[in-house]
């Protein structure tokens, strides 16, 4: 009987405990009473939902971060466009007023953002000029005397 009692682990741990000044602690030690266990379970399952809704805001809430980082990136993109274009609109115009220095300085942060969509109107209407003038120039060297194919009678 006394070889069984230093071969039991539970045994073990209870001395172990004991040595210290600490009593055993219920989740190390199994119960038999079903309103403990019972009360037991309902405490866990009320720590997992808690669990699982601070998970389900965690991940909302990054969700929301990574939104808002690809929207500033995207508005930074295209205040960059419109800062290049603005660039090349500005050195292909003709410099027939001088703006001083420092108005230029506080107005070209904000004008570039301002005048992208017209930036952009701008190509469009140059890309679609360029498209015609090449379409017409196409319809111009195909052969006028190319006969055309019958009609098909219904």
């Amino acid at each position: 009987m006394a070889d069984e009692q230093v071969h039991d682990p539970l045994n073990f741990m209870r001395n172990m405990w004991g040595n210290m000044g600490f009593s055993l602690p219920g989740m190390v030690a199994p119960t038999f009473d079903l309103d403990e266990l019972d009360k037991r379970i309902k405490d866990l399952k009320a720590v997992e939902g808690w669990l699982r809704m601070n998970l389900s805001m965690l991940q909302m809430t990054i969700q929301g971060l990574e939104m808002q980082r690809t929207t500033v990136s995207t508005v930074q993109a295209m205040g960059q466009m419109a800062t290049d274009a603005a660039r090349k609109m500005g050195e292909s115009a003709p410099a027939a007023e001088e703006v001083p220095p420092a108005a230029d300085a506080a107005t070209s942060a904000f004008s570039g953002a301002a005048m992208w969509p017209w930036q952009m109107m701008q190509q469009m209407r140059e890309q679609m000029q360029h498209s015609a003038e090449a379409a017409a120039q196409a319809a111009q060297e195909a052969p006028a005397d190319k006969p055309k194919a019958p009609r098909a009678r219904k």
